[in-house]
């Protein structure tokens, strides 16, 4: 809605504390006047608005633009009735109207936030100067709480005001410690792995009809112990300590505005900007990968027998009953599925986010001019080389989950006793030839769809790093031998249980994927260091 050539927004009387509210509107750019192209000219500045107050007929004293940075700045401090009066005009847009309905919006605001302050002292907040509640619509230079504590109960407001599954997905991995998501899926795996020990399916075999016994424990089962106990709390250390790198160092670095504020706002709209990603993923993974596949799975073959899957320990009631009942059964898959869907939903919430690295860094680049400082250049090279370090990681990691999912889906359709003797005996059958331990019977196999899922995913996040981030020419050998240790697992996935001795590729491929974990640059740093050493003699 536009009033006298400016963006008229009108009051959202939606119960908004005074920073609540002006936060939104600033973003919005309420009361600018449109652009020459007849759309919205951007958010305001502290310089921008003060200077559109300051220009108002009757405001003969302005206003100061310190007191227009407060209300920008995450702090606990009001407006005085006199600048509400000003402020009023700008988003009323010259309207007497419009003006009176925001001048009342804006009083109700501030009181909103008075009242706000008055519980944090009962409640016996941390308080740096304490000032009357009088004088609170008085003045503008009111007491500050800390702004960390502000901001957490702003956040929280705003998230039961509107709920955003993107924001909350990316706390994970951007707010407290590092460790907090690997240690919680660690300690999930465990537990599980302590109530299988319980119930007596941590280490089970059982006779096949083809005579094969094999085993199936849970605590065998390389899908569930590798993936949940190792790859998985890798990769989320991995992702949060590269969108906590850009968040805190490298996005405000290559900005370069000194407002810290800012750059985690346009950060948080562009995690918002993939809102309907995280959502998209969240009912894949929780109906689909979750729900679905455990009824399908494991709920109707426990209560009606059949649907042609290999027995695991899913399934243990129906061939060893005298261990686990159905009922335990249900109850011990439904929270292992459970568990694992809400993994896996952070799991693909980590690749959003690299990808969301990987698209803001690109952005920040192309915006930058061409005559560029050399300093800036070499900045955003050392960013985007640290950048595609970490994807690749992630890559590797990515990659080696579907490996591992893919390899047990087909140890359970093989002769082998175990996972370990029947890889042994693929590689050794390489050599010295012998029975094929390969050979098996056919059950439908829904794990090798969804580690398929899983590497095609992970491959697209880093092909899209590769392809947006130019770092600079002496950095793409390091980037060549990253995508070919990728190729190499991924052909090592691909060929899983394709022919004899298929292991020995994948053995290959996964040693030069625990090199590249260790030493991402994958010994260009050596080559770096002699570079920079000759140019320094």
């Amino acid at each position: 809605m536009f009033k006298n050539g400016k963006l008229f927004l009108p009051p959202p009387r939606d119960g908004s504390d005074f920073k609540e509210l002006f936060k939104r509107l600033a973003a919005a750019g309420a009361g600018r006047p449109l652009g020459k192209d007849g759309f919205p000219a951007g958010p305001w500045t502290p310089e921008l608005l003060a200077e559109a107050i300051s220009q108002i007929d009757s405001n003969r004293i302005g206003v100061d633009l310190r007191t227009v940075q407060l209300w920008f700045q995450e702090n606990e401090k009001g407006i005085s009735a006199a600048n509400i009066r000003w402020l009023a005009r700008v988003f009323g847009c010259d309207d007497p109207v419009a003006t009176s309905e925001w001048q009342m919006e804006l009083s109700a605001a501030q009181s909103r936030l008075s009242a706000k302050r008055r519980e944090w002292k009962r409640a016996g907040s941390s308080v740096a100067h304490e000032i009357p509640d009088t004088a609170l619509a008085a003045t503008s230079d009111e007491d500050t709480a800390s702004p960390a504590e502000l901001k957490r109960d702003t956040d929280a407001k705003g998230q039961r005001r509107r709920f955003s599954l993107a924001r909350k997905s990316e706390a994970f991995f951007s707010h407290g410690s590092p460790l907090n998501l690997p240690a919680s899926v660690f300690a999930g795996v465990t537990a599980l792995g302590f109530l299988s020990y319980i119930t007596g399916i941590h280490s089970v075999t059982y006779g096949r009809a083809d005579g094969v016994v094999k085993q199936v424990g849970f605590l065998w089962t390389a899908n569930w112990t590798f993936v949940f106990m190792v790859f998985l709390p890798l990769f989320f250390a991995f992702v949060t300590e590269l969108v906590t790198f850009w968040k805190d160092e490298g996005r405000p670095k290559l900005v370069g505005n000194g407002n810290k504020m800012e750059s985690d706002d346009a950060w948080a709209r562009s995690v918002e900007a993939s809102s309907h990603s995280y959502w998209a993923v969240f009912l894949i993974c929780v109906l689909f990968a979750g729900l679905f596949q455990w009824i399908g799975v494991c709920l109707l073959p426990l209560i009606k027998g059949g649907g042609n899957y290999a027995t695991d320990w899913g399934k243990l009631a129906i061939v060893r009953p005298e261990l686990i009942s159905v009922p335990e059964e249900v109850v011990f898959t439904g929270l292992a599925y459970l568990y694992m869907c809400l993994c896996f939903y952070l799991f693909f919430v980590g690749l959003i986010l690299l990808y969301t690295v990987v698209h803001d860094l690109w952005r920040i680049g192309g915006a930058s001019k061409s005559g560029t400082e050399a300093d800036y250049q070499r900045e955003l090279n050392e960013v985007g080389l640290r950048v595609m370090h970490g994807i690749f990681r992630c890559t590797v990691l990515g990659v080696l989950i579907a490996i591992v999912m893919k390899l047990q889906s087909a140890y359970l359709t093989s002769r082998g006793e175990n996972i370990v003797a029947w890889l042994v005996g693929d590689m050794s059958s390489a050599f010295y030839g012998g029975n094929d331990v390969s050979a098996g019977i056919s059950y439908r196999r829904p794990t090798h769809y969804s580690s398929l899922l899983i590497a095609i995913s992970t491959c697209v996040v880093f092909l899209y790093g590769s392809i947006r981030l130019g770092v600079e020419r002496r950095f793409r050998i390091s980037l060549w031998r990253m995508s070919a240790i990728v190729a190499l697992l991924v052909a090592g996935y691909l060929l899983i249980d394709a022919f004899a001795g298929f292991s020995i590729l994948l053995g290959v491929g996964v040693l030069f994927a625990i090199f590249g974990l260790f030493d991402p640059g994958l010994g260009r740093w050596q080559a770096s260091k002699l570079e920079n050493n000759q140019s320094v003699s």
